[in-house]
């Protein structure tokens, strides 16, 4: 995909390919609020998380636990966000799939607040009309 910053690296200033293993790779770009946070992204262009091989997810499970490690001894997080976005709808900006990972720590004004913390809020409700 010509266009997609996520298979051609170089169109997003600053990205370093960190870790990778056979079926994906750990990218990173300098961060000022996220410290440490990157992305697991397959090699292959897929869409969504929902289009991975069998052998691409098990890669991406795999490279997880190599980047906690790099992550564990780099930054010492207290803890960790871990997540998928899909479709537009579901906050994806770029249509290749990409396994958010932020590390999270004591410090921080949001400490304790997870992914959900402001999907379920009351802001968040739907106006649904009921019959």
């Amino acid at each position: 995909m010509k266009d997609c910053p996520l298979c051609q690296l170089e169109l997003i200033k600053q990205q370093q390919l960190v870790i990778r293993n056979e079926h994906c790779i750990f990218l990173q770009t300098p961060q000022e609020v996220l410290i440490g946070s990157g992305l697991i992204v397959p090699i292959q262009h897929r869409e969504t998380v929902f289009d991975l091989t069998e052998e691409e997810w098990s890669s991406t499970f795999s490279l997880l636990h190599k980047v906690k490690a790099h992550l564990d001894e780099k930054h010492q997080p207290q803890g960790y966000n871990i997540g998928w976005n899909c479709h537009s709808v579901g906050g994806q900006h770029i249509m290749h799939a990409h396994l958010h990972v932020i590390p999270r720590f004591s410090d921080e004004p949001y400490a304790g607040k997870g992914i959900r913390h402001w999907l379920k809020s009351s802001a968040n409700k739907r106006n649904i009309q009921t019959p």
